[in-house]
This record gives structure tokens, C-alpha cells and sequence, in this order.
């Protein structure tokens, strides 16, 4: 992926009324440094992060990925953002990219410097992976004990379970333990068995008509794209609906989608080497409706 704009932000008060944001962020070669050493999102993980398609110059979904930032800021104890100012930051990306194609943006809000400013925050516009064989051809993954069970984030708030945090960690070590299955993506399951979600998208299920995805917790990040996607097929007419999904569930199920912003619905194909059908009709459907333009 190609970088085609980065804009640090220096972030306002989230009670700032001001409406012209300009002076507040410097753009920045993508080829040059612009953080410090001491910067604790690279040192700790300590920070937060959304990332927005951006379709034919539209920005997916950006609301609700800047009420998600709000609410990992308010988990994570980091002052919260401004709003309107993180949307300013959006638009000033979205318009310096092409109008057709599909892009990505990503939006940083750190913990700051240890022992300096804080916090810091920046963001990333770019050219998005081509996703479209993925798309049609599905995925293969494997289940993973996540290492909590389902009720961790509310004994243990300090897991930060319910935060898109940078501490990725983990999530990276799935999935490159589902390469070493050969597998090409993962689902993690807690400890209890149930299904949770896959290390950068969301799960949901088909039995019959009924859609389903793991009922929203603090162990589990709400995913902006899911919750899209479940409106369209309720709009159908169709019953979506937010159920405790046991690990067993998985093979009894008529097909099956991992899901996110910028991969959009990724039919899955198999599941730990067992096959899984595949609804190409309806993924082609919600390939098409996930990249129309949505707020």
C-alpha cells in the first residue's frame, strides 16, 4: 500500500467550539520522520485506532468509526477527541485523494511522549489492498482460544478487551498462526466456548435465515462495518439478530462472513479444514451494498 497523504493532528479540547480546524494539522512526507523516539504508541502500544474505507471518494461509515475512537479513548483513560475536528481531518484526506477507487484511512490517537507532549495523533490516507479475488474466492480460517473467557472484560476492565488499541500484537500472532495451519484467517473463541471475533473483523453467521453475530460485550470490539451490515439486512426484511454463539454453531452453520471495513465481506470457506458453503449470491450482495456510499 502506498501512502498518499500523512496529517499530524494536534489535538483540541473535546469541548472546543471553534469550526476551523486548518491550523491544527501539518502535513508530513510520508518518506520523512515524524515522531519521536519517546512516543508511547511505538514504545507500549499505548494509543488507539479506527481505519475508514474510502470509496470513490467517500468516507465509510466515518461517524460511527469516531464514536468508536470516543469510546476506545473513554475505555483507555486518553482525553477524548474532538469530533468535529478528527471529521475536518477526514475530509482534508478524503479530499486529497483520487475520486474513484478504493482507499484507506487511519487514524492514530496516542498517549503522547513519555515525559513530553501529549497526547499525539496523526493520520494515514492510502491506497487500499485489492481485496476483490478475496471477495469472490472467500477464506479459509482456523479457531483460536483467545485465553479469556466470554464474562473477562467485565471481572477485568483493565484487559481493555472492548478497545481498538494498537497493541496488535497478538492479533498478528493469529494470524500468522493461521498461515502456519494454512489457513488465511482466524477466529477466536473464548475460553468458555463461544465465538468471538477474528483478530481485524467481525464474525457473522447464517442458520436458514436468521444472521447472527456474537451479542456486543466489553470482550468484544463492536465492529462498525457489522453493525452497517446488519441494517441492510434487516432492511430486507431478513432477521438479524446479536445471540451468546457457541464454538458448535460454527459447523452447523448454512454460510459465513468475516467482515471489516476495508476487506469488506470476506466469505468464509472453511473452518479448521472443514467446508463451509458458500452463498455466493448473497456475498456478491453485500459486496455491492458495502461499497456504496454509507454514513
Amino acid at each position: 500500500m502506498s501512502a498518499l497523504l500523512t496529517l499530524l493532528i494536534h489535538p483540541v479540547a473535546a469541548d472546543d467550539t471553534r469550526t476551523d480546524f486548518a491550523d491544527t494539522f501539518t502535513e508530513v512526507a510520508a518518506t520523512e520522520p515524524a515522531l519521536r523516539v519517546g512516543e508511547l504508541s511505538t514504545q507500549r502500544g499505548d494509543g488507539i485506532f479506527e481505519t475508514i474505507g474510502v470509496v470513490d471518494g467517500h468516507a465509510q461509515e466515518a461517524g460511527p468509526h469516531l464514536e468508536r475512537l470516543r469510546n476506545s479513548a473513554r475505555i483507555c483513560d486518553l482525553a477524548a477527541p474532538n469530533i468535529a475536528q478528527w471529521t475536518a481531518a477526514i475530509e482534508v484526506a478524503v479530499s486529497a485523494l483520487p475520486a474513484t477507487g478504493e482507499f484507506s484511512i487511519k487514524l492514530v490517537l496516542s498517549r503522547g511522549v513519555e515525559h513530553g507532549p501529549a497526547p499525539t495523533a496523526w493520520l494515514v490516507a492510502q491506497s487500499a489492498p485489492d481485496f476483490s479475488a478475496v471477495r469472490v474466492d472467500g477464506i479459509r480460517v482456523v479457531t483460536l482460544d483467545r485465553g479469556y473467557d466470554r464474562l473477562a472484560a467485565e471481572r477485568a476492565p483493565w484487559l481493555l478487551l472492548g478497545a481498538k488499541t494498537l497493541s496488535y500484537a497478538v492479533n498478528m500472532a493469529a494470524l500468522r498462526e493461521a498461515a502456519r495451519r494454512g489457513a488465511d484467517d482466524t477466529i477466536f473463541v473464548s475460553s468458555d466456548g463461544f465465538v468471538m471475533e477474528g483478530p481485524t473483523s467481525s464474525v457473522i453467521l447464517r442458520h436458514g435465515e436468521v444472521y447472527s453475530t456474537p451479542a456486543p460485550s466489553g470482550a468484544i470490539l463492536h465492529g462498525t462495518t457489522q453493525m452497517s451490515l446488519f441494517e441492510h439486512i434487516e432492511a430486507s426484511g431478513k432477521p438479524a439478530e446479536y445471540r451468546e454463539i457457541p464454538v458448535a454453531d460454527l459447523e452447523s452453520a448454512d454460510a459465513g462472513w468475516l467482515v471489516s471495513s476495508v476487506r469488506l465481506a470476506a466469505p468464509i470457506t472453511a473452518i479448521d479444514g472443514r467446508p463451509v458453503p458458500v452463498d455466493a449470491v448473497e456475498t456478491r450482495a453485500f459486496t455491492e451494498y458495502l461499497l456504496s456510499p454509507r454514513d
